[in-house]
């Protein structure tokens, strides 16, 4: 089973960009712990961040008939991309929504995913543990789908 992780804008940052909100844990560090979840679950991830929309939903795009499922941390896109909405729902492959904060505990402008319809769960709020909570329900998800 292979999962794409998409991180979108400044998520790069994570570690020195606002800690009081996104917490001191690095891209890099979150990604080698999922790497290591992943295996442990029977699954492989593949990786990517980008501070451009095309360039996630060319990935997106690029990696559909290779992957079983979408970890997507969008960032702001998760608030207004319609393209990237329309390219999770044009791929057809089980999506979760993730954010490291509360995003319906901050901004209101924060308070509304374009994203969240067309995936199948959102996680939010548990830092760099959304990822893993997230990698997990996905998982299983594919897992009861691959055993019908």
């Amino acid at each position: 089973m292979k999962i794409l992780v998409l991180n979108g804008p400044n998520l790069n940052l994570l570690g020195e960009r606002e800690p009081g909100i996104y917490g001191s844990d690095t891209l890099s560090s979150i990604c080698q712990t999922i790497s290591q979840e992943a295996q442990e679950l029977g699954a492989e991830c593949i990786f990517f961040q980008s501070n451009h929309e095309g360039a996630l939903i060319d990935k997106l795009h690029e990696l559909r008939h290779d992957v079983d499922g979408i970890l997507l941390n969008a960032g702001a896109y998760t608030h207004y991309s319609y393209a990237l909405r329309d390219a999770i729902a044009g791929v057809r492959l089980p999506c979760v929504e993730l954010h490291l904060s509360n995003v319906h505990a901050r901004e209101e402008f924060r308070h509304q995913s374009v994203l969240a319809p067309v995936c199948i769960g959102v996680v939010c709020g548990f830092g760099a543990d959304s990822y893993s909570l997230a990698l997990t329900g996905l998982v299983r998800h594919i897992a009861k789908k691959q055993a019908k």
